[in-house]
């Protein structure tokens, strides 16, 4: 009984097309963000922060990258960890070369060169749709592992290959501490989180949805492919590249062309999968699915085999663990297609009505 609208009217424009027009996920959201804020950094661990919270947030933003250019604008990308590589190159370059910028702002200028090079890697998609593009973009992987590993001045010649990141330095606040990185992409994937949100919802993200849907109709209305596709790649490129500068910078510290492989391109597009197309939600609970539950399983599998006579090595306990989690994806994808994004949906419709059947 507690989940209803009624009694609250909508009197404004603005009211009728608020992000949370419900009064109760107004107030869920705030609570959510003041508890992430104010009280996750008292009662969380160091490992919880630094192993699963950061990792997590980070690999949100990153989907909600790629969830921009794949649910909302129906272009497959196989290469979102390339464009994670770019943001983290592009961004230690700024750093290491010119000094004198803010972290955050060689940060930002990461992504921004993540957006250039993803406009020239989405110009194949004005001509070519589904597999093909798939497999254009699976090129853009390939070269940019090679040329990572290859060209010496990405790595500022480094003899091993590996980078290290500069110091935290925000506008005079050192991150150094595991609260100060949780809060530091908090902050920012909050930020760009609300961004994404309002992006999706005005005209730019229903051009999008109308590419999805069907681009011939989209075209006789009036909607520009080549300027809807081009942007998506744009906007879905800038927000990998600054979730790759988030994960050498803040959860890696320390780095080589192997931490942004093809593994994590298709981490990234099963998190998008299993979160649900076209929910910026759905970016948040397929990137806790695809981190959080390896961990979970690789923690309880040796209790579980104790509790049966059988002590399991690491290298069962990983086996086990590869096979339990691609049955779970399997299983929720045979169960709700849509994502766990729109288990939530119909969750809140249930609670609309109940008790009542109708």
């Amino acid at each position: 009984m507690f989940y209803r609208e009624a009694g609250q009217f909508k009197v404004t424009y603005s009211a009728d097309m608020a992000i949370f027009p419900i009064a109760q996920d107004r107030i869920a959201v705030l609570a959510i963000v003041a508890g992430a804020f104010l009280l996750m950094p008292f009662v969380a661990t160091e490992y919880f922060l630094n192993s699963i919270m950061v990792p997590t947030l980070i690999l949100a933003l990153a989907a909600i990258g790629l969830n921009i250019l794949v649910g909302y604008c129906g272009q497959v990308s196989l290469g979102s960890g390339a464009f994670m590589a770019i943001g983290a190159y592009a961004a230690y370059s700024f750093a290491i070369r010119v000094p004198e910028l803010p972290l955050l702002v060689s940060i930002l200028l990461g992504g921004v060169v993540s957006a250039m090079v993803g406009i020239a890697f989405g110009i194949p998609s004005l001509r070519i749709k589904g597999f093909y593009l798939a497999v254009a973009t699976l090129a853009a992987q390939f070269f940019f592992d090679w040329l990572f590993a290859r060209v010496g001045w990405f790595t500022n010649y480094t003899p091993s290959g590996s980078v290290n990141a500069p110091r935290l330095d925000v506008f005079g606040w050192t991150v150094n501490t595991p609260v100060e990185k949780y809060l530091f992409v908090l902050a920012v994937v909050c930020v760009l989180a609300l961004l994404a949100k309002n992006l999706v919802r005005g005209h730019v993200g229903r051009q999008w949805m109308a590419i999805r849907d069907m681009d011939i109709a989209a075209e006789i209305i009036g909607i520009r492919p080549m300027y809807a596709k081009l942007s998506a790649f744009a906007v879905s490129s800038f927000f990998v590249g600054v979730a790759g500068a988030l994960w050498a910078f803040v959860h890696l510290g320390s780095w080589e062309p192997l931490a942004f492989s093809i593994d994590r391109s298709f981490q990234l597009l099963f998190a998008v999968i299993i979160g649900g197309l076209g929910s910026i939600l759905g970016c948040f609970l397929g990137a806790a699915f695809m981190w959080i539950l390896p961990i979970f399983l690789d923690i309880a599998l040796p209790p579980l085999g104790e509790l049966v006579g059988w002590k399991m090595d690491k290298a069962t306990v990983s086996h086990f663990s590869f096979m339990i989690f691609g049955g779970l994806i399997v299983f929720f994808l045979i169960v709700e297609p849509h994502g766990l994004a729109r288990l939530w949906s119909l969750l809140k419709e249930k609670l609309r009505l109940w008790p009542f059947p109708y």
